[in-house]
């Protein structure tokens, strides 16, 4: 495939992106090579751009950008069995050394020397053709598109939150940010058999997507409304407690009304991202035994998210808003950083023969 087009978006610095030819990886016996198909932005994606960091991951060298992609497959390792030519897959976008503890008790994400793409100094995938290891990519039945195999991603952050929660049926949920993540919480609380889930936000826009997707209510955030405030509307939309709170937006006040609004004895789930110390109500927590668990990213979740979205039990497709051509990369990104374009999920489409 030498001399093949492989643009490639690279990301300089901050609000340095820019498109360039990389050579065709060269893959080994347990990678395959994919024609990259749709790859959608995240909000880390942006960041990196806006801001070239996020926490201790720093962008120090140019570094390729996106990891929420599908693709089909162009050529297999020797040792690849269960893929060939022509199959289309979701690409999980990380991968783990698959020997330490936490990988052997199943636990990969929490692996020391994880492999992640377009988390620094890793490259990701946003290119004509990419290399990634078999294990990780995941066969699309016919009825999914490569889009929805794009947005296996972050709906497998929704389902990893409702896991680590405990969603089941009759559930009363709490969703604070109805962002891409906190509408995939949403979509995944739902068929996870929860009776009621309430979503709050800034965005009415927002807001009424959440109501389209399966919300049974909704409640904007204004500025200036207290804990209390919010705690108040919660509780009185919901008709009680939530038993499960899960912040997706990272925002210091959300993961407060998180703990404070869960019932006694239930689970406080933080999947947002935010500051990293806060002040937060943790004697609240404790006399109440409100547990407190953490999320990241997503674990053994891909196989669900794609039985999810195969079988009509979540739709994703109302979240892709935007969709632009690799050519299309800084515009595409300008929609996804602009308030005003009300994007949820801007797909990337890598391949030079998509078409809108």
């Amino acid at each position: 495939m030498a001399g093949k087009d492989n643009l490639t978006a690279v990301l300089y610095g901050i609000n340095d992106i820019r498109l360039e030819q990389r050579p065709i990886p060269t893959i080994k016996d347990d990678d395959v090579l994919l024609e990259m198909g749709a790859v959608g932005i995240c909000g880390s994606d942006v960041h990196y751009l806006t801001k070239g960091r996020i926490g201790n991951f720093i962008v120090e060298k140019p570094m390729i950008i996106g990891h929420e992609a599908s693709g089909t497959v162009v050529s297999v390792g020797k040792n690849v069995k269960h893929l060939q030519k022509g199959d289309r897959v979701a690409i999980e976008p990380g991968y783990s050394c698959r020997k330490c503890n936490y990988c052997k008790e199943g636990r990969y994400n929490l692996c020391p020397d994880m492999i992640f793409c377009a988390t620094p100094p890793v490259d990701g995938n946003l290119m004509r053709y990419y290399a990634h290891p078999a294990d990780f990519c995941f066969k699309l039945p016919d009825n999914v598109t490569l889009e929805e195999g794009a947005m296996l991603e972050p709906l497998s952050v929704g389902v990893h939150g409702c896991k680590r929660a405990n969603i089941k049926v009759g559930s009363r949920v709490l969703v604070l940010g109805a962002g891409p993540i906190g509408l995939v919480t949403l979509l995944s609380a739902k068929a996870f058999g929860a009776s009621k889930v309430i979503i709050t936000d800034i965005s009415s826009k927002r807001l009424e997507l959440a109501k389209q997707l399966g919300a049974d209510h909704t409640i904007l955030v204004n500025k200036g409304d207290s804990d209390e405030d919010l705690i108040k509307k919660i509780v009185d939309s919901l008709g009680c407690e939530p038993d499960v709170s899960m912040d997706c937006s990272g925002a210091e006040q959300s993961v407060r009304v998180a703990i404070k609004a869960t019932r006694s004895g239930g689970v406080a789930l933080l999947i947002g991202m935010g500051a990293a110390e806060m002040t937060l109500p943790l004697c609240n927590a404790l006399v109440r035994e409100v547990d407190i668990r953490g999320v990241f990213r997503y674990v053994n979740c891909y196989p669900t998210a794609l039985e999810l979205i195969a079988t009509g039990k979540v739709n994703v497709r109302p979240l892709v808003t935007h969709h632009y051509k690799i050519e299309e990369t800084e515009k595409a990104f300008q929609t996804a950083m602009t308030p005003e374009m009300n994007a949820i999920k801007v797909m990337i489409h890598a391949n030079a023969n998509w078409k809108a």
